[in-house]
């Protein structure tokens, strides 16, 4: 027969071995549950030196402190911005971006990894990846990045002896946009026009002025000038309309502005945009300064 000592011993034994299977059918069904979750990447083109949006959404998780997410972007040494266990971690963020990102922490819990990028500049243009890591499991998408200068027209009547005149004008813009017109009258009739545009590059070299002139135009008719590159499109419909007072005609007008971003799909269209003549504006751009 065994001894006690011996009864004791199998018994421990028999306990370590079963606790091993428990810990070990533990940490295997732990593995097993993770997975790859699902990560969806999205972003508008970024206006130079604005506040822009790199969206990036995941499935949500429960714990906070489980959540790790982290953007990098193709060929950048550092990252871009990381954010663990419910704030950010900063310590390896490339120099190139210190001071200008953030998380929506109070949207993280809800599977919004967004990143907010301020003071947009031309280079933050390229290829970024989102990386999520939670509880559940881990996933990654990776999104094209563009940035560029966009602005809303401003458009007024200039009268003079010879005619008047619409005048659109916006003040940055880049890469060098083209300019479009279009005249209709109330009738829906198309009108014959004639406009001339002019660039004039800005004091940071980078970006460009647009002024556009549409000559002779005349009374209850709408024009539309359209300002438009390879990220951005702008216009205005402008209706013009005329009371007679006397010998003279007043005109006054109705505007309806809208700016839409162009999707990547329309980026071939670039190719039909203009150069800017920078040999003839640039005694005008010395003269600025």
């Amino acid at each position: 027969m065994a001894s006690q000592g011996q009864v004791i011993f199998w018994s421990m034994t028999t306990v370590i071995v079963i606790l091993a299977v428990v810990i070990a059918l533990i940490i295997g069904f732990g593995v097993s549950g993770r997975h790859s979750i699902g990560v969806t990447a999205l972003s508008s083109p970024g206006n130079v030196g604005q506040r822009s949006i790199l969206g990036c959404t995941f499935e949500p998780d429960i714990w906070m402190d489980s959540i790790t997410i982290q953007w990098a972007k193709e060929g950048v040494a550092g990252l871009v911005h990381e954010f663990k266990g419910g704030k950010d971690h900063l310590q390896e963020q490339d120099p190139s971006f210190l001071g200008r990102t953030a998380i929506f922490v109070d949207q993280v819990i809800g599977g919004n990894a967004s990143l907010e990028l301020k003071d947009v500049q031309l280079s933050d243009a390229g290829t970024y990846q989102c990386s999520v890591t939670t509880a559940r499991g881990s996933g990654a998408a990776v999104l094209r990045y563009r940035t560029g200068a966009f602005s809303i027209p401003v458009v007024q009547v200039e009268s003079s002896s010879h005619g008047d005149t619409l005048q659109c004008e916006a003040p940055r813009w880049f890469p060098c946009p083209a300019v479009r017109w279009t005249a209709c009258s109330d009738t829906g009739e198309h009108l014959p026009h004639t406009a001339n545009t002019s660039y004039e590059l800005n004091p940071e070299n980078i970006t460009v002025k647009v002024v556009s002139l549409l000559h002779n135009i005349t009374a209850n008719a709408t024009y539309t000038c359209m300002i438009e590159n390879s990220i951005a499109k702008a216009a205005v419909n402008i209706g013009v309309t005329a009371s007679h007072y006397s010998s003279a005609t007043d005109f006054s007008i109705t505007k309806v502005t809208n700016l839409q971003l162009v999707s990547l799909n329309a980026e071939s269209a670039s190719s039909s945009f203009p150069a800017c003549h920078w040999m003839l504006l640039l005694p005008l751009y010395l003269l600025s300064i």
